[in-house]
């Protein structure tokens, strides 16, 4: 049985279900659930019964619920006015309804895709069902069971056209730079995370998103990162990666050609917009003025922009104001240069990645404590390494990089390492706390032995130039993680038990002021 949807305003759909009926005596129709969609304005589905009257004329209804097309019709509709209309097409428009079991909608999605969906648009979708079929309902989203490429969308289509016209140029990415190839420490791990936010939301997530610190340690890397994942899951967005010496250098020869609308069109039809060192802006007046042009006409239409500096926007006082309070109005993260634990780990990624055979694992701590701030230098350190290694036939050991980093990175000796050993922190910290040597870097782990053990890897890491799986050796063989665990733990109590630091400052001062105490 049908019942009908009356309204003063033009009805464009209705669904109704029956949900119970009353005796024919009684006055009131059958009591059902309708949901009704009104020009100009969304209504949510009653959660009330809604009762008609026999004198009311009977409409059949759009959309009844037991075909799941017509329901998936209308959810479709409530799901283009929740969200834009590119994500749409994008993203939404490949799903299709499976059916109805019970409460449960079935939806299904293109395999590579349905985790994410499922994910980023749980709450969408969940709304947009219950808009039509009540609350009660959920939304279930599977895996297509064929292939799993989803059909070209409009969206891409679009993209693909407004490509071949107003960017006949590269995208200017290095598909070398990768999220999988870019190594995670503390000092990154942030900017990361947010760099991996935007390239899954593009314009949504954090826009504009501003990354900033000094030089080589990973801005540029994080940028094509991003546009290289938008150009694999990003559903044919277009993404353009640029300078701002190239967007500067295009647009004064856009100037003096008079093409000004290309060039504008190069840039302002970009769906992710990515721009490296954007200090360089300042004392360019005309290319400043463009720039920011440029970026409010991205940011109003809903593109992402990704910005890197070496400093902070408030900071690029050359600037004008209203460019720097754009820059500030998202995202801004740092990146700092990396610690030893990261440097280690890019240089072993570098290593592995370039099949470079080690002789042992010293030859990378030798990098990377020479190296510490720059790891476009560390890859560069170890480059100039392999190849003086391969050009003379010797193997690549530590020694050999010594010798090749000589002159570019020479060792920087610790106060008191001239005169310092390993041995002779040992034999110090042994008779401070009551023991031995031998008995300092036995395996025990006793706590009167673990401490002090502890205190002497500290010293040796703070006061000599060995690297870490050489400390770590001169206590019994053990591992460079040892030694960096023991100096961490250290540090921590040292900041905390004022015992602790007393024994460690008396140490330090008999270290440094007697000559002595080296050990040959």
């Amino acid at each position: 049985m049908h019942t009908p949807v009356h309204s003063h305003e033009r009805v464009l759909f209705a669904i109704c279900g029956v949900l119970a009926e009353r005796p024919p005596e009684a006055r009131f129709g059958p009591t059902t659930r309708c949901y009704s969609r009104r020009a100009g304005r969304p209504r949510a589905a009653s959660s009330n019964p809604r009762r008609t009257l026999p004198d009311e004329e009977p409409t059949a209804p759009a959309v009844t619920t037991e075909d799941p097309e017509h329901i998936w019709s209308a959810i479709q509709h409530e799901l283009r006015e929740a969200v834009p209309p590119d994500m749409y097409d994008i993203w939404l428009a490949p799903l299709r309804v499976l059916g109805l079991e019970g409460d449960v909608l079935l939806v299904e999605a293109p395999r590579e895709l349905r985790a994410w969906i499922a994910e980023r648009f749980a709450r969408v979708l969940q709304a947009s069902a219950a808009a039509v079929l009540g609350e009660q309902i959920t939304v279930d989203v599977r895996a297509a069971t064929g292939s799993a490429r989803p059909k070209r969308t409009a969206a891409e289509a679009r993209a693909r056209e407004r490509a071949s016209h107003d960017e006949p140029e590269p995208h200017g990415l290095n598909p070398k730079f990768t999220f999988d190839q870019f190594v995670i420490g503390d000092s990154n791990r942030f900017a990361h995370a947010a760099a991996l936010a935007v390239a899954e939301l593009p314009g949504q997530a954090y826009n504009p998103l501003f990354v900033y610190g000094p030089p080589g340690v990973g801005k540029t890397h994080l940028l094509h990162s991003i546009g290289n994942y938008v150009l694999a899951y990003g559903g044919g967005l277009t993404v353009r990666y640029t300078t701002v010496e190239t967007f500067t250098n295009q647009f004064l020869a856009a100037l003096q050609r008079g093409d000004m609308d290309r060039f504008k069109g190069r840039y302002r039809h970009s769906d992710v917009l990515l721009i490296d060192d954007v200090q360089f802006l300042a004392s360019k007046a005309k290319t400043e003025e463009e720039f920011f042009h440029t970026f409010n006409a991205l940011h109003d239409m809903g593109s992402q922009l990704v910005l890197t500096s070496d400093r902070l926007p408030r900071d690029l006082s050359a600037l004008e104001d209203r460019l720097r309070e754009r820059f500030e109005a998202g995202l801004v993260t740092a990146i700092a240069p990396p610690d030893l634990p990261t440097r280690l780990t890019v240089l072993r990624k570098r290593a592995q990645h370039d099949r470079v055979e080690l002789e042992d694992d010293d030859v990378l701590h030798l990098l990377a404590e020479r190296v510490p701030h720059n790891v476009r230098a560390l890859e560069g350190a170890l480059i100039r390494v392999v190849a003086f290694a391969s050009l003379t036939g010797r193997a690549v050991t530590a020694a050999l990089a010594a010798e090749v980093l000589a002159d570019l990175y020479p060792a920087t000796p610790r106060p008191g390492s001239a005169t310092l050993t390993v041995e002779s922190i040992q034999d110090l910290t042994a008779e401070a706390f009551g023991l031995t040597r031998e008995e300092l870097v036995s395996s025990s782990k006793a706590a009167r032995i673990a401490w002090p053990r502890q205190v002497a890897m500290y010293l040796a890491r703070e006061h000599t130039s060995e690297t870490l799986p050489s400390i770590g050796e001169r206590f019994g063989g053990r591992n460079h993680t040892t030694v960096l665990h023991a100096h961490k733990r250290t540090t921590e109590r040292l900041a905390t038990d004022p015992e602790a630091s007393d024994i460690v400052r008396r140490l330090t001062e008999q270290l440094t002021a007697d000559g002595s105490l080296r050990h040959d």
